[in-house]
Formats: structure tokens, sequence, C-alpha cells
């Protein structure tokens, strides 16, 4: 009963085409009423938070920079208003299909449970009592990647995390890729969030740091399908590479159209975000779309018997983006060119909406 409670259910009219004319209208959410069907809305978000860390200084990562006598004179107050701007941005997403915000979000450039546990108790989002999954990896800089879930909606099962292993290169240390499994709201599902190794030396250089990921993380995808035809997997990342590039077409085995989509491939809706050149984030006056969610064609049934795919959605809302200057428009970071800007992140963040029939207990 309690879950019932915190759910909200939107109304759809029976017939398909009315449904498809409806979803895409607002206010999402209404009161059900007689000969109408009850559908629930549920968001998966990933963000690139840029760089939170703590002020205490690990000896065993570089994060001298983010003390207070490091270079980014990283202080109590600065990390008080970054996690009072992340959790602004956490409060405000997915709430177009669900009050109750995203029930699944994968966090990039976190350094530890600490910093996790201190956002999701901010007073801004602590009602969604979000659960942190996350395991230290072997980043040199101390950045990591996490989840947050919301227990109301998504039941824990399992997690993993999988190291990405360059051929040739025994001395590349990367950051891991972290797989969570569980039951959302009974239906289970698989989570992959990645942030791949950055172009630093050149987009060509670096290349094969990134193909290596994605062949880590097709293999946990095929090995996860073999076990369970039909599964619902996503991946989320930062993959600092854009949907057209080798890595995501060709070694994740990616499509911008469901048209013809093939079980052993995953569906990408970012893809036509960034032919119509919307990004995520942007370096040197070009957009890039580096933060992308893909899932597997079990998302994509249209019958609403189980969750499917409803809409992606590049969070770029205005306050978002830098209000003046040279950089006017682009993600409204917390530093710029070694300076404190305050803002929130260098990154916009992504999110894929999901619709299912509601079934009575």
């Amino acid at each position: 009963m309690e879950l019932m409670r915190r759910i909200s259910f939107f109304s759809l009219a029976v017939t398909m085409a009315m449904a498809a004319f409806l979803l895409f209208s607002k206010p999402l959410f209404s009161q059900a009423g007689d000969g109408q069907r009850e559908f629930i809305g549920v968001g998966v978000g990933f963000y690139n938070v840029e760089n939170l860390f703590d002020t205490i200084n690990n000896p065993n990562i570089r994060d001298d920079d983010f003390t207070p006598q490091g270079s980014n004179r990283w202080n109590t107050e600065r990390y008080f208003e970054k996690l009072d701007n992340l959790a602004e941005v956490l409060k405000l997403l997915g709430q177009e299909v669900n009050p109750d915000g995203l029930a699944v979000i994968g966090l990039a450039e976190v350094e530890n449970t600490s910093v996790l546990e201190d956002l999701a108790a901010h007073e801004k989002i602590r009602d969604r009592n979000y659960q942190v999954v996350f395991e230290q990896g072997p980043d040199r800089r101390g950045i990591h990647v996490a989840f947050f879930y919301n227990p109301t909606y998504f039941e824990y099962v399992s997690h993993n995390n999988y190291p990405t292993v360059v051929p040739g290169q025994p001395e590349f240390i990367t950051r891991d890729q972290l797989l969570l499994t569980g039951n959302l709201l009974g239906e289970r599902m698989h989570f992959i969030v990645a942030h791949w190794p950055s172009r630093v030396g050149g987009e060509a250089r670096s290349r094969p740091g990134r193909v290596a990921a994605a062949d880590i993380a097709r293999a946990v995808i095929d090995s996860i399908q073999a076990a369970e035809p039909g599964a619902n997997v996503f991946i989320m990342g930062d993959f600092n590479d854009n949907p057209t590039d080798v890595s995501i077409r060709k070694h994740l085995r990616s499509k911008g159209s469901r048209d013809g989509i093939k079980e052993n491939e995953l569906y990408n809706p970012f893809e036509s975000f960034f032919r119509r050149g919307i990004g995520t984030n942007a370096w040197r006056d070009a957009w890039s779309l580096f933060d992308q969610i893909l899932f597997t064609p079990a998302v994509l049934n249209n019958d609403y018997s189980d969750f499917t795919y409803l809409r992606a959605e590049v969070f770029n809302k205005p306050f978002l983006r830098q209000p003046s200057g040279r950089f006017q428009g682009y993600p409204f970071r917390s530093f710029g060119g070694g300076v404190y800007l305050g803002g929130y992140s260098d990154h916009f963040p992504v999110c894929v909406y999901l619709i299912r029939e509601h079934k009575r207990e």
C-alpha cells in the first residue's frame, strides 16, 4: 500500500493511436477514470557531475587540487555549493514523467562513497532515499562511476565492476565499468555505467582505449543476453565519443533507428540528437554528445505490458548554461580556465523515459 500511495499514475485512452498522441501531451499525469487504462512512467538518467571531490587529501590519488590548500582552493563552502547545485538538478530530472524523479541514475566523476552519501542526503532530494552503488577503481585521479537508485521503484539484486584492459598497453589504467542488476517495479533490469578514456593526446591516438572499453561492455551485454534472452540491458555514460564514432557504432553495435534492429544490437536514441546538432558538452566552439544511454531491443516492445521506451532527453535547461561571456550557452561548470565559477557541471545530464501499464497486485 505504501508503494501504491507513492507511485503516481497517468491515464491514456484505450486505443493505441490515441495513446501515442497523449504520450507526448502535457501534463502526462492525470486522474484515472472509468474505461481508461493506468500507466506508470519511470526515468533512467546519467550525469557527469564534474569532479565531485571532498576536501580531504587522499595520499593515494591525485586529488591535491581539490583541497583547501590546492590550486582550486576547494573548501567546505565550495563543496557544499557543489552539492546544492547537483541536488537541484537531480530534483528536477525525470519529473515530467514521475514526480518522484529518476528511479535510477548513473553518475561519473565522483571521488568516493562519502561524497555520494552527502549528495543523497541533501535536503532537496533526501525524500527519494537514494541508495548508493559504488566500487573504488584504479583511476589515478580518483574519479569513478556510481549509481543512485530509488528503492521505492528499484530492488537491488547485485553489482559488479569490470576493468578496462587495452591490448598491447599493459600500463594503461582507466575507470572501471559498473554493472547494476535488479528489479524495476518487479521487472528485471541491467544497467552499466561507464566513463570511457578521454581524448587526451588526440582523438585518433586515444581511440584504442575507448574501443577496448566498448568491447568489454559489449561482452558483458552479450553474456547477459545469452543467459537471459530478451534481457533489458542499458549502458549509459560519458563515452568521450559521439554516437556515430566507431566505438559506439561498430564495437557496441548501435543503431539510431528502430527499423530492422537486431537482438544483438543496441538502440541509441541520442544519435538523432547529435544529427540535429544537440550536444552535452562543448570544447573550442564545437559541441559533442559524449553522454548517452543505449539499450537492447527488448525495451522497444511497444505493447506496454512491460516497460517500453517512451522518449529521450538532453536536460539542457537555461539555468544549466553559462549565462554570459565568451562561453555563453556552454554547460555552466564549476571551474573554467582554473577559475571557480560556481556552476553545475561541464556536461548536461541525459535521460530516457519508460512507460508500462500498471500491474495491479
